[in-house]
């Protein structure tokens, strides 16, 4: 039997890095946990705008969450005001629990950092295609329009889009994809950028998945 491996964790360390990290002292699980609740949060209230990443930073005396976005204009509003108020929402509702009151405020930053083309990440691609598929587009309609507009870049040499569930309906679950150029999952020293999405439908879930090839790093 095969053994399928993240594409990202395969690459850890040498072709990127954690998602978080920084000091975690003596209790990582709690902080583990903490970040879990961080990005939980912000994907149910902000996850509509588009986010392809969070990262976390961790530092003795600091904390820095960077969201990293398609839309940061929407998020962050008018003069800011919807991000100062999106920020003291994660302090009263998440980092109270697990800082404390008095320290829930203290070195907190919350910054966020655009995405100039969402077709260049296979987070917002894997998105768009789940957002389709539950307006009701037809899956082969939605995978084409994605696989087209992900290889009109010059940076991408290979990509592949696929879904997996009850398709359109259909009794069966199955799997359809389509790929063009090259792929090579094998390899370490390939830049594979990989997501999975989820779409809910009237009829099931389906899963999204998108791999996007942008050429070797040495």
């Amino acid at each position: 039997m095969t053994h399928k491996v993240h594409p990202k964790i395969f690459r850890i360390k040498e072709m990127k890095d954690w998602d978080s990290r920084g000091f975690y002292g003596k209790r990582p699980a709690e902080i583990l946990e903490e970040d879990f609740r961080i990005r939980e949060f912000l994907k149910k209230k902000i996850g509509e705008a588009g986010i392809a990443k969070i990262e976390i930073e961790r530092f003795p005396t600091e904390l820095i969450v960077i969201v990293h976005t398609a839309r940061p204009g929407l998020i962050i509003g008018r003069r800011g005001e919807r991000a100062r108020k999106l920020r003291e929402q994660l302090i009263r509702q998440v980092l109270r629990k697990y800082r404390g009151p008095s320290l829930a405020h203290q070195n907190f930053r919350l910054e966020f950092k655009a995405i100039k083309d969402p077709w260049l990440s296979a987070s917002l691609a894997s998105q768009q295609i789940a957002r389709e598929l539950e307006k009701g587009t037809r899956f082969r309609r939605a995978l084409k329009r994605a696989l087209s507009k992900i290889m009109s870049h010059k940076e991408v040499q290979g990509a592949r889009v696929q879904v997996s569930g009850r398709v359109n309906g259909v009794r069966m679950a199955r799997t359809e994809w389509l790929q063009e150029g090259r792929l090579p999952r094998q390899t370490i020293r390939a830049d594979i950028d990989y997501s999975l999405a989820e779409a809910f439908c009237s009829y099931g879930v389906l899963g999204v998945k998108v791999w996007i090839y942008k050429g070797d790093k040495f």
